[in-house]
């Protein structure tokens, strides 16, 4: 067994998709070899992928897969054989069809059940690398995660599609050239190295010495986590030597990576007059615009000073470079200022009716009229969290005006942001100012939650809004497609209610979006697709927090008006689990809860003490009121551990219960009354959780 290495050198690949398309290029590359036999099950498989190639070096690959023992049914032999053994034209017909060539008797009877069948038993010879490959390769390329398709001519005037045009192939087995094809290329062993350090073609020796060798005469570091490895080893040395922090968001981080096949990182720098300007809005044209790199010092401060990561190394040590870039992103600092300083010749307020003209949904009206709404749910919101309704109201109304600023128009990252800023400027309250920013927090999952009382409330209502009107409209998402993050708005909202431990219910939450939506033509009142819609996220959030699916349904289950107390009843039923009494008290529970959902008598409003006849009745009943006090005190006073441990001594008079005591008595009235102790029994023991879907 040897290694095989498959390059393909193109044109400049996209790169925020290079990762992922060397990636799924090794991996499916790798799988048709194995699913072929041609590579061993636990082979190594190792992705390469820099701007102009992607390429997979696999371990242990075969030149010819072994031989397989293989069986194929082909007829009845009531079908297959005439009244003298011979073959039928039926059975001629699909042994030429399968490409089998024996006698019949040489084949096996065997019976399927049913009736006798014709068997053929013989090896399938193993395929060759060569014709596997091909499989393997054309397989891959079909499978890769192309996010747009380019079509191109080949030399013989053939139109072929794939994600950039590709210049060479490069097909080795060891040190031999693997004779297979690909968009009119036939494989050998020669690619391109460094576009401007390296002018001539590059003859690859030998498959495992790949990474080596285009390291060494081709001036590209092949392997994308080596790449950036050395990239960002090479930022941070550069900061360090300034005193400077890095900001080195990951997604820059993988685009840089990607557009470049040597690093090579130089410092520049811009004039301190722009520094003016928020740092946001310096920093994002630098990033997007530029791929640079920006710096603060030691005090948190954004320095005029960046770093940029370049493919070249310059004889000059770089000076050519540094000022070429400082010159550009001048101009584009410059046009940043521009933006700022025209934005703030015009109030926040004096935008807001310019929202009429940005349309928010086709049948949900304008920004404006959404602002309106939203401002009338911030308001109810706030007195109930105890936040400031006019301040709250005032930043509803302030918070989409910065969709009217030259800034946002350009940088739409910035909203909110932008709008904090203007709102300073224009002398709003330092509350209304955060709310504006904040409300839309959390963007993203882990990302902050608002700060402030008023800022919850807008961050609420701004969600909430969203949520009731799009489903109003049957605007929900479906499979992977939620266009309007419907999803990433729920698990905001839960987030906001729980961690913030608000004094909201999710019901009156739902009510008061509906409410205040209800006034669009056509929104229809989608309570209940909501709830569910909610608790499903729910679901999942508690689920990737450890607890188990058994223990999240019991919480959801019982419906908890204050979702704060969610992850607190959660503790306590993980906790109670753990008690050898509480197996039997869920089983119990459920027990319970099937006779009561069976039942058709109306039930009594207490129990009757002289109708209970048996001592095992008795002996429960007592026991439900001597424990009853605490729990309720242990309830209201959100002691939810407390309250669950305190029920492990109802299992022995449970059992017992259930072991001497008949419920449907035949007597009506002995039936209600143990019927009337089993409810509240039921009611007892799931305040915290519905401890039903606890048992196995």
């Amino acid at each position: 067994m040897a290694s095989l290495l498959i390059e393909i050198q193109t044109e400049e690949l996209p790169p925020k998709a290079l990762d992922n398309l060397s990636k799924a290029f090794a991996k499916e590359l790798a799988f048709s070899l194995k699913e072929q036999d041609l590579a061993l099950p636990n082979a190594q498989v190792t992705a390469y992928g820099s701007p102009r190639r992607i390429a997979a070096l696999i371990s242990d690959v075969s030149e010819v897969a072994p031989d397989k023992p293989f069986r194929q049914k082909l007829v009845p032999v009531k079908v297959g054989l005439d009244a003298e053994g011979k073959a039928t034209p039926a059975l001629s017909k699909k042994m030429k069809a399968l490409g089998i060539e024996c006698e019949p008797s040489e084949l096996k009877v065997v019976n399927d059940g049913k009736q006798d069948q014709l068997v053929y038993e013989g090896t399938k010879a193993g395929v060759s690398l060569k014709d596997g490959l091909q499989i393997a390769l054309d397989h891959a390329v079909r499978r890769l995660p192309i996010p747009k398709v380019m079509s191109y001519q080949l030399e013989n005037g053939k139109t072929v599609e794939f994600v950039r045009p590709v210049k060479h192939l490069v097909a080795l087995f060891d040190k031999e050239i693997v004779p297979v094809e690909l968009f009119g290329l036939k494989a050998g062993r020669e690619t391109m190295g460094h576009r401007f350090h390296v002018h001539e073609p590059i003859s690859i020796k030998e498959a495992e010495k790949y990474a080596e060798q285009m390291e060494k005469e081709g001036k590209i570091v092949a392997s994308f986590e080596e790449r950036k490895n050395k990239m960002v080893g090479a930022l941070k040395y550069a900061a360090e030597k300034l005193h400077a922090e890095i900001i080195m968001p990951d997604d820059l981080v993988n685009e840089v990576t990607a557009l470049t096949e040597w690093p090579v990182v130089y410092e520049s720098g811009f004039d301190e007059e722009f520094l003016t300007v928020p740092v946001e809005c310096l920093i994002l044209t630098m990033q997007q615009n530029q791929k640079y790199f920006a710096l603060k010092d030691q005090n948190k401060k954004l320095m005029n000073r960046f770093l940029l990561v370049s493919q070249i190394e310059a004889k000059d040590g770089g000076e050519a470079i540094r000022s070429g870039n400082a010159r550009v992103v001048r101009a584009r600092l410059a046009d940043a200022k521009f933006f700022y300083d025209q934005d703030r010749f015009q109030t926040l307020e004096s935008r807001v009716p310019g929202l009429a003209h940005v349309v928010y949904h086709n049948k949900l009206g304008t920004q404006l009229e959404r602002s309106e709404r939203v401002q009338k749910i911030a308001s109810r919101i706030a007195e109930q969290i105890g936040a400031d309704p006019a301040l709250a109201r005032r930043a509803a109304k302030l918070a989409k005006a910065d969709l009217r600023t030259l800034m946002v128009g350009e940088f739409p990252e910035l909203q909110g942001i932008m709008g904090e800023y203007y709102a300073h400027h224009d002398k709003e309250d330092d509350k209304v100012a955060l709310a504006i920013r904040e409300h839309y927090q959390p963007r993203y999952a882990g990302d902050e939650l608002p700060s402030t009382p008023e800022s919850l409330a807008v961050a609420l209502a701004d969600k909430i809004e969203t949520l009731t009107g799009l489903f109003g409209i049957g605007q929900l998402p479906t499979g992977e497609k939620d266009p309007f993050a419907l999803r990433r708005h729920a698990l905001g909202i839960l987030r906001l209610l729980i961690e913030k431990e608000l004094p909201l219910s999710l019901d009156n939450l739902i009510a008061i979006g509906t409410e205040e939506e209800s006034v669009v033509p056509g929104v229809k009142d989608a309570t209940e697709e909501l709830k569910q819609f909610f608790h499903d996220r729910l679901r999942v959030m508690q689920k990737d927090q450890g607890f188990t699916a058994h223990e999240v349904e019991s919480v959801i289950g019982s419906e908890p008006a204050i979702l704060a107390d969610v992850p607190k009843r959660l503790k306590a039923v993980h906790d109670f689990m753990s008690l050898p009494e509480a197996e039997s008290l869920a089983a119990a529970n459920k027990r319970i809860e099937n006779i009561l959902k069976k039942n058709t008598l109306p039930l009594a409003d207490a129990v009757d003490p002289a109708l209970l006849t048996e001592k095992e009745e008795k002996d429960l009943y007592e026991a439900i009121r001597t424990l009853e006090p605490k729990l309720e005190a242990d309830y209201k006073a959100g002691r939810y551990e407390d309250e669950l441990r305190s029920l492990a001594p109802l299992k022995a008079p449970v059992d017992a219960f259930f072991d001497k005591v008949m419920v449907n008595a035949e007597d009506e009235a002995l039936r209600r009354n143990r019927l009337t102790l089993l409810n509240e029994l039921h009611k007892a023991m799931n305040q915290v959780a519905k401890l039903s879907c606890l048992a196995s």
